[in-house]
């Protein structure tokens, strides 16, 4: 027989059985449906979560790391220890050491533009951040201040709301983010653009720092505050003299916030431009306003007037990890502390990991979304393979139910399987019959179970959307993914555990003997 001439045999057979072949077509169904729908959500998850890094562009920069000050001291003190003192503290700070991997070479301006030199390097940023107390609009609140080298080929700097970016060369302007605007109350970016800012800090916080007598600070600090007392008993008579009307009400005009504060200096700038945020919630940033891994700042000056104003308002615990390191010899006194990261950009995420070969090779510590990315590719490889596992349960049980149709058409077809091999039917012949029914099975309900499984897919994110991101004002989000490897890899995989299953009842039929066949009622 040809193997049309088995199909024909094998498609009338199954019209027979219709009720006993519709169910057991359903358990394949079922099966199949299960299958794609969990292993579709599984790779729904990692395109989301792939595609939200390349959406904050984080797959073509890397964070490098130059030496830290502190870990300078600690490895030059710990040099010196005497042997014997504290074995197991420095033994696990040896551990620490080797596991982070610490930058041996500063951060400066050399090591950046060496770095800059890489091939495949777009360009680098150093990474200068700071807080500061910021008054402007008759307000005074805690900014994050960063520094921005002029020209700027970061993206967050390329588009504005109002105004343009910094100029090279030209000190004492600002740019600041949507951020700011809301914090001090600017109704529209055009409002800000033209205003001064002014960074604060205390006027002799520096003098009493530096000062080595502790007796001699500790006496001008109460002479400060009795002057302090007295200035403020001063002043509260002059406001109750000239501030107050004879209601006891404040003057209208009179506003204390416009005195300038004698304890406070300040450094002021001229804000030129309103960065536009590069992300939002509908663009699926989350909490993030700008791309890339460069440090966000809700204020950006010049990078020269940054490090000047980091310099001079160092804090306290710096200063002194400073000092420790100038004087155990870990930092000469003309070399630069330098900086402590700065995001380096690709032209390209393939030459990533030649980049950060580079970068190991100069020395220096890097770290980069990419580097998780194998990671994360086996993390959601194990989930897919435990979401398909866990819904081939459910074909294995259909195949059983396969298994037996088969069985009970062997039964019922016992005398027509003995008259066809009694006119010459070998017994291929009549194993390909049984298979091509179990096939015919498994590949209507491969189709079926795929086209359920697109509708629960449709349904579930539907669903989502109206009772989960809608309520919260997110947007729409496809939470399964259905390639078309999955579907026809279902299909095929429905067909192929179908045929398996029909492996015993094939060879059972093919083993009957024509002669008791044919008395077989």
């Amino acid at each position: 027989m040809s193997f049309f001439d088995v199909l024909r045999l094998a498609m009338r057979n199954l019209r027979e059985a219709k009720l006993r072949v519709v169910l057991t077509t359903l358990g394949v169904v079922v099966g199949v449906a299960v299958i794609v729908t969990m292993v579709s959500f599984g790779l729904g998850l990692q395109r989301n979560t792939v595609s939200r890094f390349k959406a904050l562009d984080l797959f073509n920069e890397v964070t490098v790391y130059g030496r830290n000050i502190a870990s300078l001291v600690a490895a030059q003190f710990n040099q010196r220890s005497q042997p014997g003192e504290g074995s197991e503290r420095r033994e696990e700070g040896n551990r620490n050491s080797r596991r982070g991997k610490p930058s041996e070479r500063s951060l400066d301006d050399a090591a950046l533009d060496e770095i800059a030199r890489i091939p495949g390097v777009a360009y680098v940023e150093p990474n200068l951040t700071f807080s500061a107390y910021v008054r402007t609009n008759n307000r005074a609140l805690q900014q994050q201040i960063g520094g921005a080298r002029v020209p700027n080929a970061a993206s967050r700097f390329q588009n504005f709301a109002a105004g343009r970016m910094l100029d090279e060369g030209t000190a004492g302007e600002a740019v600041v983010d949507e951020n700011f605007l809301r914090a001090f109350d600017y109704k529209q970016a055009s409002d800000a653009v033209g205003q001064e800012i002014q960074l604060l800090a205390p006027r002799e916080r520096a003098g009493a720092r530096t000062d080595g007598n502790s007796e001699r600070t500790n006496e001008n600090a109460r002479a400060r505050r009795n002057d302090d007392v007295s200035r403020g008993a001063n002043e509260n008579e002059e406001e109750d003299s000239e501030g107050l009307s004879f209601f006891g009400l404040p003057l209208e005009g009179d506003d204390a916030s416009n005195k300038q504060d004698e304890n406070l200096a300040g450094q002021t700038f001229r804000i030129v431009g309103v960065l536009k945020d590069e992300l939002s919630k509908e663009d699926g940033g989350g909490s993030r306003r700008f791309r890339g891994l460069m440090p966000p700042a809700n204020i950006y000056i010049p990078l020269d007037d940054g490090r000047r104003w980091v310099a001079t308002n160092r804090g306290m615990m710096d200063e002194v990890a400073l000092r420790l390191a100038r004087e155990s010899g870990a930092l000469k006194e003309n070399e630069s502390l330098g900086y402590n990261s700065a995001t380096v950009r690709v032209t390209d995420p393939v030459v990533m990991n030649d980049v950060v070969k580079r970068l190991d090779e100069f020395g220096f510590n890097s770290f980069g979304i990419f580097s998780q990315l194998d990671q994360i590719r086996t993390f959601f490889l194990i989930i897919n393979a435990a979401l398909g596992l866990l819904g081939g349960i459910s074909l294995l049980v259909a195949s059983l139910g396969i298994a037996n149709t088969m069985i009970m058409s062997i039964l019922e077809r016992t005398r027509e399987i003995g008259i066809m091999k009694a006119i010459g039917a070998e017994d291929r012949e009549i194993k390909m019959i049984f298979f091509v029914e179990a096939g015919v099975i498994g590949l209507a309900g491969g189709v079926a179970g795929s086209l359920l499984a697109w509708g629960i897919d449709a349904v579930a994110n539907r669903l989502a959307y109206e009772f989960f991101l809608k309520p919260q004002g997110a947007s729409y989000v496809d939470f399964f993914a259905l390639p078309p490897y999955l579907w026809l890899g279902a299909i095929l995989f429905a067909v192929v555990v179908s045929i398996v299953a029909a492996l015993y009842p094939a060879a059972r039929a093919a083993r009957i003997d024509p002669v008791k066949a044919l008395r077989h009622d």
